[in-house]
């Protein structure tokens, strides 16, 4: 018989038809009830077997983490918890686990720093069953909204010869000697020796290319994988994460942050609606870690709250200067709280952010107008001659999670901030030939999938939301 996902049969209503499922063995309690998942959902399906049915040597082999299919008749639960289960006519073990070796059994409560160890196993666990789930559904709630609202999926390059950010901080892609790399008459590597050509790099970016595809499309957008050599151990950085960057001509900064609150309300109430025994278990799960904390260091708000709060209210938007003068005026600044220092010109920290969101406002809350001299080339330059056309979106519990900005239209201008900020603009041809050609005011922002996902999941560590960590010395899978 075909086999039944162990979700859909929790959820039917009829009984008394034989099924077939699949999975992996969660427990065997008192050689008659098996608990069994198939990662389809959190829940596992109660198969009871009768010992004079199933033959001696294939009831020993039905371990905890073990793979079986079992075939019987799907019947009303006697037992608390389910509304059905499986009377088992027929076991078959589709795969062996030795119980004295695997890692995973009930009486441990492995933390997730040991898990993070055994990461191609820690998708068994039900924190990472409903992490993993809730990032599935926000990926697909984002290519949805912008399906929906008449984008282009524009699939930009991996390999790049451009640093879009200006920061360096980027992994070379080479096929060269790396013990006798070819050199120039400089004494330097000579790349025109190498595959491309050229230098080139994995990319830290897809947006000026994605740039290139508004000015054809109007509304573009990239989902794909971004790399950052930051050598930085911290719970917020990866070095290789997903990003999501639209790009739409004929915008400015208010439709571009229209647009940006539009989508994270849509893709959180999507979670919500289509996760939300995952969330729940979420929830739970974090209640339970915060009865550890000390009062002062709970959260105001558990996860669903928190949630609701991002759907319920709408975000909060101020002028970057407005915000530093809130931040002088706080009881956080004038009793010293802060860690780090406050004044005009800084780039926010976390904790600056934080506690706009979750003290001030007690709102999401959007930054905009930015000093130039911390933002990125390509953001349009206000007349103040100080500031640029840059927008940031504040969430409780995680400071930024978008950037973005209207985007410098001015070929002039455009050049001279370049000319800077020592961008080579012979380089660049191809990004400075859509202000030459048909020009037009153009905005996007970026959003980092792993950060949204941590938010939706109420994790704490962002390894705990990719399904392979890349971080400084661990490459590991």
């Amino acid at each position: 018989m075909t086999r039944i996902k162990i979700k859909q049969l929790l959820q039917s209503e009829g009984t008394g038809q034989d099924v077939t499922v699949k999975g992996w063995v969660r427990s065997f309690r008192n050689n008659q009830f098996i608990s069994l998942n198939d990662g389809s959902t959190n829940n596992n399906l109660q198969v009871v077997v009768d010992l004079n049915l199933i033959p001696e040597d294939i009831a020993k082999r039905i371990t905890t983490g073990a793979s079986i299919a079992a075939h019987g008749a799907l019947v009303a639960s006697q037992g608390k918890g389910q509304k059905v289960e499986v009377q088992a006519k027929s076991i078959e073990i589709l795969g062996d686990c030795d119980p004295e070796k695997y890692p995973l059994q009930l009486k441990n409560k492995p933390s997730l720093e040991y898990l993070r160890e055994i990461a191609h196993l820690r998708f068994r666990t039900n924190t990472f069953g409903a992490v993993f789930r809730v990032r599935h559904t926000l990926a697909y709630a984002i290519h949805k909204f912008f399906n929906d609202k008449g984008f282009l999926y524009l699939h930009t390059p991996v390999i790049t010869a451009s640093d879009a950010e200006g920061a360096g901080e980027m992994f070379r892609v080479t096929t060269l000697d790396a013990k006798n790399p070819p050199l120039n008459e400089n004494g330097a590597v000579d790349f025109k020796q190498d595959f491309f050509g050229r230098a080139a790099n994995l990319t830290v970016s897809g947006q000026l290319e994605g740039e290139l595809g508004a000015m054809a499309f109007s509304d573009v957008y990239t989902f794909g994988p971004t790399f950052r050599a930051e050598n930085s151990n911290t719970p917020r950085h990866l070095a290789e994460f997903w990003m999501i960057e639209p790009e739409m001509a004929f915008f400015d900064l208010n439709d571009n942050m229209a647009l940006a609150e539009e989508m994270l309300k849509y893709v959180i109430g999507y979670a919500l609606e289509h996760n939300r025994e995952d969330i729940e278990f979420l929830t739970q799960r974090l209640l339970d870690e915060e009865k550890q904390k000390p009062q002062n260091e709970r959260s105001e708000l558990d996860l669903m709250q928190k949630l609701n709060f991002c759907l319920e209210n709408a975000f909060a938007k101020i002028t970057y200067t407005e915000a530093i003068d809130i931040l002088k005026e706080s009881p956080n600044y004038k009793k010293k709280k802060f860690q780090y220092p406050v004044e005009w010109g800084i780039d926010l920290q976390s904790e600056h952010e934080r506690y706009l969101v979750e003290k001030h406002f007690k709102k999401p809350v959007v930054l905009t107008d930015y000093p130039k001299d911390i933002k990125a080339f390509y953001m349009r330059q206000n007349d103040d001659g100080k500031t640029v056309r840059a927008m940031d979106i504040l969430f409780p519990g995680i400071g930024e999670i978008i950037g973005g900005s209207q985007r410098e239209e001015r070929l002039e201008k455009l050049e001279g901030r370049m000319k800077e900020m020592h961008i080579p603009t012979e380089e660049m041809y191809w990004y400075l030939d859509t202000r030459r050609f048909g020009s037009c005011p153009h905005a996007g922002f970026g959003l980092g999938f792993e950060r949204l996902v941590l938010f939706v999941t109420g994790m704490t560590n962002i390894r705990d939301v990719i399904p392979f960590p890349r971080t400084p010395n661990n490459c590991e899978f």
